[in-house]
């Protein structure tokens, strides 16, 4: 290996890292929030890439299927929530967040998915189909086992996930496919070439983390996620809704998955079942920061990232194998160092 490809190796380690760190904060914040360890965490950024591919080829993206689908069940879970509790107000939120909206979304995309938007345009199009799906999902899977197990909630996980994977089969195809990129420009730097897409993946993959780190310590429903991150049971004391917080950390994981989705697309191949590997990247990422720490979550996510570039060079057959080899050393160390409760003393 020389220099030269020593640094391109790089390169594409870090842009990969970005995308990674993205999916390592998704998946801690969920599980700090919840407790829900998100295996399906992947599977937004499948459905961001091939919706944003569908809006491209001017056709309305099999999403909003999955987003009627879906949000019909959690509008009747809801409306009979509200009604076996005498709840009129709740019925009627429940009409209007997972009935009315959805279906209002749907229309409008329908109507102008056929015309060619702009990239910008589909971009903020396959956001609104995708992000809903968070909150959506979380109201059909998780509300009301909130306080269940860990490991109920991991099994849970672990079957949404396979279902959403068999949906995303049904939905789009198997088939691969690759949108168009953010931008077309390119700059050579020595010996090195820079696209602007890959700019556009590092930049953005910061921007939102730094909007994240405001959101979170500068917004009162960020510091209500915190509080509820730090102690369930006393967030529920001071009068925090925390069945609103466990919402709240579904749609920004949706949103940050969506948008891993549209980053990811222009520089690889999409299919419906890719989400699941690279969510379990992110997740090698969140387990390096202990899932407790963003910080060191996106710096395992880098970690990971170039790991994965530089296995790729020697030895390509075995890059997955070395990059989950990884999380052994990880769990055997915090293992030996932390304090092992059980569960009920909690």
């Amino acid at each position: 290996m020389n220099p030269q490809i020593a640094l391109f190796l790089a390169q594409d380690g870090v842009i990969t890292g970005a995308i990674y760190a993205l999916l390592a904060v998704a998946i801690l914040l969920v599980f700090t929030v919840t407790r829900v360890i998100f295996v399906p965490q992947g599977e937004f950024v499948a459905f961001s890439a091939l919706t944003m591919a569908s809006l491209q080829n001017s056709k309305a993206p099999g999403t909003l299927w999955l987003l009627l689908a879906m949000s019909s069940v959690a509008a009747a879970m809801e409306v009979w929530a509200g009604y076996r509790n005498n709840d009129r107000p709740r019925m009627g939120r429940g009409l209007l967040l997972y009935g009315v909206l959805p279906i209002a979304l749907s229309a409008a995309v329908w109507w102008l998915a056929p015309r060619g938007m702009p990239v910008p345009v589909q971009a903020l199009m396959t956001m609104a189909i995708v992000v809903p799906l968070g909150p959506v999902l979380y109201r059909i899977a998780f509300q009301d086992v909130a306080q269940a197990s860990v490991l109920l909630l991991l099994i849970i996980s672990v079957a949404v996930h396979l279902a959403l994977a068999g949906v995303g089969l049904v939905v789009f195809g198997p088939e691969g496919t690759r949108t168009a990129p953010f931008s077309e420009a390119s700059w050579s730097v020595g010996t090195l070439q820079i696209t602007g897409q890959s700019l556009w993946v590092v930049g953005a993959s910061v921007v939102a983390i730094l909007a994240l780190f405001w959101f979170f310590n500068r917004t009162f429903q960020g510091k209500t996620l915190k509080a509820v991150a730090v102690n369930r049971v006393g967030a529920e004391l001071m009068g925090i809704e925390t069945t609103r917080a466990g919402a709240l950390a579904f749609t920004l994981a949706a949103a940050i998955g969506a948008l891993s989705g549209l980053l990811i697309a222009p520089i690889t191949t999409i299919f419906y079942d890719t989400g699941f590997l690279i969510g379990l990247k992110g997740f090698v990422a969140a387990i390096i920061g202990g899932l407790v720490s963003y910080p060191l979550a996106a710096a395992g996510a880098l970690l990971v990232g170039l790991l994965e570039s530089y296995s790729s060079f020697w030895a390509s057959s075995f890059k997955e194998v070395i990059v989950f080899t990884m999380i052994l050393p990880v769990l055997l160390w915090r293992s030996l160092k932390a304090h092992h409760v059980d569960e009920d003393e909690e």
